[in-house]
């Protein structure tokens, strides 16, 4: 697995790129990864819906819960489904809007300086053995080109954005995914 660091796209990832991202500030470095969990309709997976969303083109009267999006404009650079598979959104030196309002060590704007990776899941559902093996291999692809991208710079969004957010939740195995890093 690796990232073309001139295009930033993954050569294994499926490329569906999305319209919601921008150029990062200038002479902003890389520094910090996001991690996140999606699911839609919430605890529902295996659908084409995140991605729909992300390139706003979700039917917002197909799900009562859409119509609380309908006008949300996000993005994430990457999604890892349960079985593991990787699609990409948005190009890593570009810029996705997956953090919102947030701060990480004292640095707001966290898009300005991260890589956001969406999990297919939920706080509550156990993610699966093949999500964690591919997040540390997209992790070790993503550091090659953002080598300050260390296991010191890992964060849930809900270390980012306290209380507005909770993912990836108390699932999410921290302990598991460090082990598979080697850290």
């Amino acid at each position: 697995m690796r990232i073309d660091c001139n295009s930033g796209w993954l050569d294994q990832a499926q490329l569906t790129p999305s319209p919601n991202f921008d150029q990062r500030p200038a002479g902003v470095a890389v520094d910090t990864l996001i991690i996140h969990n999606i699911s839609l309709p919430p605890d529902e997976y295996g659908g084409n819906e995140i991605a729909e969303f992300f390139c706003n083109s979700l039917d917002c009267d197909a799900h009562p819960f859409f119509d609380k999006i309908r006008h949300t404009r996000v993005s994430a650079h990457f999604l890892i489904h349960r079985d593991g598979a990787i699609q990409q959104f948005v190009p890593v030196h570009e810029r996705a809007w997956h953090a919102g309002p947030s701060c990480c060590e004292g640095r707001e704007g966290v898009n300005d300086f991260s890589i956001g990776i969406e999990l297919e899941g939920s706080d509550h559902v156990p993610y699966e053995q093949a999500q964690y093996q591919a997040l540390a291999r997209l992790t070790r692809a993503i550091s090659v080109c953002y080598p300050a991208i260390t296991s010191e710079r890992i964060f849930g969004h809900s270390d980012i954005a306290p209380g507005r957010k909770t993912d990836p939740g108390e699932s999410f195995d921290w302990s598991c995914y460090r082990k598979l890093l080697g850290a």
